[in-house]
């Protein structure tokens, strides 16, 4: 394991070791950290040498989901913080500020789901020398708004997810889906396929990291729908496969089916 690889899964394990005593509901803070960091690898702004990420985040949680660790959420808040700096370190990504983040209650969701919303980030106007004959006076550059706060009508748009399904589902739907557990075979590896589905890249911040040049930094996901599994390629530039077969957007998966990605081949179980 690479010593990158290392960090993060301290910063994860500590994340996770800290706070899952007082987390009862379904979100869990490794989820939250893992899709900030999504969240902000998504919302990129390059200039001619930076890549700038979004360094305010605020998080949307049910009511009953926020009540049950509103006396950790400052201390929570923090150590994400740390997490995204630390993946935007790794990333090579550029931020204006260490990361803020900021909870908020939404009585629309319901127990074990959250939404985040980014502000937005604009690269700076990065100047290039020319060589003139003559001097001439540098121009002045015109000051550039501060970029708007999270919230404000220029924030980036807000993301809803869910521990429990990355889809609505009726709930005699979601039951059967979990009945079985989902399981993912590669080089003799036995990896479970977590109730909400897992995201396969050669991106750290996925929940399967494949050491595959030919796969993409976020190239596919495996997610429950109604009784089923369904693989969903992400516009990855090698695409997905199925026993052999391209697909097109999302393809079910049953027991025994080939996936590949890039050149990685991985078999879909169920158990």
């Amino acid at each position: 394991m690479s010593v990158l690889r290392t960090l993060e899964s301290k910063i994860a394990g500590f994340v996770e070791g800290t706070f899952s005593r007082a987390f009862r509901s379904e979100v869990r803070p490794v989820e939250l950290a893992r899709k900030l960091a999504r969240e902000m690898e998504e919302h990129k702004s390059s200039s001619l040498t930076h890549v700038y990420v979004p360094h305010e985040y605020r998080v949307f949680l049910s009511r009953r989901d926020r009540e049950r660790f509103a006396d950790y959420e400052a201390a929570l808040a923090d150590e994400l913080a740390g997490y995204l700096l630390e993946h935007a370190r790794r990333e090579e990504l550029t931020l204006m500020a260490r990361p803020v983040i900021e909870f908020e209650t939404d009585p629309q969701l319901g127990l074990g789901e959250f939404g985040i919303q980014t502000g937005i980030v604009q690269a700076p106007q990065e100047q290039v020398e020319e060589v003139r004959a003559e001097p001439e006076p540098p121009p002045v550059p015109e000051p550039q708004p501060p970029p708007p706060p999270v919230g404000a009508p220029g924030a980036g748009r807000t993301m809803v997810y869910s521990s429990a399904s990355r889809l609505a589902e009726p709930l005699e739907e979601r039951a059967r889906s979990r009945a079985e557990k989902a399981l993912l075979l590669m080089d003799g590896r036995r990896m479970v396929v977590a109730s909400e589905g897992v995201s396969l890249g050669r991106s750290r911040s996925c929940d399967i990291v494949l050491s595959d040049p030919n796969v993409s930094r976020r190239h596919a996901e495996i997610r429950p729908r109604g009784g089923s599994w369904v693989l969903v390629d992400l516009g990855s530039t090698n695409g997905s496969r199925i026993n052999g077969r391209s697909i097109e957007g999302s393809e079910v998966v049953k027991p025994g089916d080939q996936i590949e990605l890039g050149s990685t081949r991985l078999t879909f179980e169920l158990e």
